[in-house]
């Protein structure tokens, strides 16, 4: 019986033990969301901070919200107080306003550095070699209320899986680089968020910690 249950169970035995689902709930109804709820699931992901606020208002408190869309620095203050991971960090700038706004409420917030490894102009994200640059930069080294857990990254949207996995593979090199590297010191970078719906096992195979799925989860 193909119900979002077995559907869930059905993710994640394909996942294994390595990688976490992340449910990514856009565009969904709260009632929809409520039913993968009951199912068990417990990580969601929204890309807008809109959508984000009204499900954290609607939806029961143990849920663990994550943020996987482009932020704007003004919409930053919203979240903070709430939300587990933001997976989209592409600025300096941006960097600097989570910090300020984690400051205000003495919380450290866990973000991932976007990386932008697609031949899509419409992606946001750092360039690998940004990536390094930022993180040995003395205004990076200056925050003391964000933490860096790891990277992010979404590949092209194309049916090439040459391609996906090439640009897959470029971020989980950064990955292992950093962790060698500049990241040696910080047990928490661990989390290499790549993959969705229509590439996760493609992400699986690079080394993914984190896959963010929404249709397969919702429709089948």
């Amino acid at each position: 019986m193909n119900t979002i249950a077995t559907r869930l169970q059905d993710i994640k035995n394909e996942l294994g033990a390595k990688t976490r689902l992340l449910v990514v709930s856009k565009y969904r109804s709260i009632d929809d969301i409520e039913a993968v709820y009951a199912a068990g699931q417990r990580a969601f992901a929204e890309n807008r901070v809109q959508a984000l606020l009204e499900r954290y208002d609607a939806l029961p408190k143990d849920i663990e919200w994550h943020l996987i869309g482009h932020l704007q620095t003004n919409k930053v203050k919203y979240i903070v107080p709430f939300v587990k991971l933001i997976h989209s960090a592409d600025s300096l700038k941006l960097l600097q306003e989570i910090d300020k706004q984690a400051a205000k409420i003495n919380k450290v917030q866990d973000v991932l550095l976007q990386v932008f490894v697609a031949r899509e102009d419409t992606k946001f994200g750092l360039a690998p070699d940004e990536v390094n640059s930022l993180l040995a930069s003395y205004d990076f080294q200056q925050l003391r209320h964000i933490r860096v857990v790891g990277l992010m990254a979404m590949a092209s949207n194309t049916p090439d899986q040459q391609q996906i996995s090439h640009e897959f593979t470029i971020v989980a090199d950064l990955f292992k680089e950093l962790k060698q590297g500049l990241m040696k010191q910080n047990d928490a970078f661990k989390e290499l968020s790549i993959g969705m719906s229509s590439d996760y096992p493609i992400a699986v195979a690079c080394g993914s910690t984190m896959v963010r799925v929404g249709s397969k989860v919702f429709e089948g």
